[in-house]
Formats: C-alpha cells, structure tokens, sequence
C-alpha cells in the first residue's frame, strides 16, 4: 500500500482560502438575516420565489429548481411547501412528462418577490456590488466561472 504525501496548500493558499472562507459562510447568513428580519422569509425560499419569478410562465421543474438553488429535492419539497401554504406556489404534475412535478409562482407570490427584492438588492449591494472597485467585478466573475466549472458544471 502507498501512501502519497497531500499537496499542502501553499501559505498564500491557505491565507486566501481562509478569507474566503470567511466570505462562503458570513455572506449567506446577512442575506438570510436580512431577509428573515424584513420579510419573513429565508434566503433559501426567497431563491425559489426570485427563480421562478424569471422562469418563462413563472414554472419550473422541481428537479431544475433544486439545481438552481443549490437545494436538495428533499429540502426544496420542504420550502416549497412551505410557500404553498402561504398561497406563492403551486405544484402540478408536468404536462409533458407527468413523472416530474413543476412548481409555479402563483400572483400573490410575485407580488412577494416585487416586494421583497429592494431590500434583498440593498444587502447584495452592500456586502458584495458596491465594494468592489472597478473592473473586480468581471475578474471575480471569471475566477468564478473557472470554480463553477468543476465544482457545478451543470451550472457553469
């Protein structure tokens, strides 16, 4: 049996990966708290309104929908329904292929987005847009281009 040495990150590495780290934790914890304080809702549910709200017919695929918000099927069942029970989405069998299910943005639940997408805009703005200076915007754009690719490349 042979053991291969890991390759350590190095000091610059590290150093980067830690702040950023930093960032992958703190970031999704404003935009929650943000939107939980003014809106009622996590940041995960806003994610499902706010995709099916540029969806064509406000409808996506469930499947298609957990890969857009970075959710398991399981835990986007679960926010579904909670969305459901407040009257913003509906589930239907899918016209095409009746063995998926799609959800649809229901009126009141774009009226929800509509509402709640300034102050979601601020917060993104505030810890992300407006504290990049000029041209870190397309440089982080392909640094993140590169990682999508092999971490979500069904996304990228």
């Amino acid at each position: 049996m042979t053991t291969e040495e890991p390759r350590w990150l190095s000091a610059e590495e590290l150093d980067v990966w830690l702040r950023l780290s930093v960032v992958l934790v703190r970031l999704p914890q404003e935009l929650d708290a943000q939107l939980q304080r003014d809106a009622g809702i996590s940041w995960f549910e806003y994610m499902v309104l706010a995709g099916l709200s540029e969806a064509p017919d406000r409808t996506v695929r469930m499947s298609r929908l957990a890969v857009l918000t970075n959710g398991s099927l399981s835990r986007l069942s679960h926010g579904v329904k909670r969305l459901e029970n407040r009257g913003w989405v509906v589930r239907s069998a899918c016209p095409e292929d009746g063995r998926f299910t799609n959800a649809t943005l229901t009126d009141d639940g774009y009226a929800k987005v509509v509402a709640t997408a300034p102050g979601h805009v601020a917060t993104v703005r505030r810890f992300f847009a407006d504290v990049l200076e000029p041209g870190q915007l397309a440089q982080l754009g392909g640094v993140v281009d590169t990682v999508l690719t092999r971490l979500a490349p069904e996304i990228a």
